[in-house]
């Protein structure tokens, strides 16, 4: 009885530390970007994960900023590139975003779905007059 115990003692960080899946987030966006005259910014980032059951074919990946959810699309010829276009109103030069990835996961059974949520990232827009 006290082997049981001590194995299940023993097992038990390994059943909670499978089932933590972490994302890496590599944001591809410079930090500060030069107003233009449509007021939309491209951002773009790396997802990573060590989850093999991770479906990539279902991953909708979306920029959020404030309350707003902005698409975001996969990059060509990658597989583990998005990039969207995040808006800023003119005369707004600091904005908060996060990406945010919605994706389903095998399991056995039917698959489940999960998400992840990057860090908060800082996007500064800067005048033309302002640089020189």
């Amino acid at each position: 009885m006290r082997k049981k115990f001590l194995l299940c003692l023993l097992a038990s960080p390994l059943v909670i530390s499978g089932c933590v899946t972490p994302a890496i987030f590599t944001n591809l966006t410079p930090l500060v970007q030069e107003r233009n005259t449509n007021n939309l910014y491209t951002v773009e980032v790396q997802f990573d994960s060590i989850q093999q059951t991770l479906r990539w074919d279902t991953i909708k990946a979306q920029i959020v900023a404030e309350t707003e959810f902005y698409p975001m699309r996969p990059t060509l010829l990658m597989t583990n590139r998005w990039e969207g276009l995040l808006p800023v109103p003119y005369g707004t030069n600091i904005v908060h975003y996060r990406y945010k990835f919605d994706y389903y996961y095998n399991t056995f059974g039917n698959a489940h779905s999960d998400s992840a949520r990057s860090p908060e990232y800082t996007l500064r827009i800067v005048d033309k007059a302002a640089e020189k």
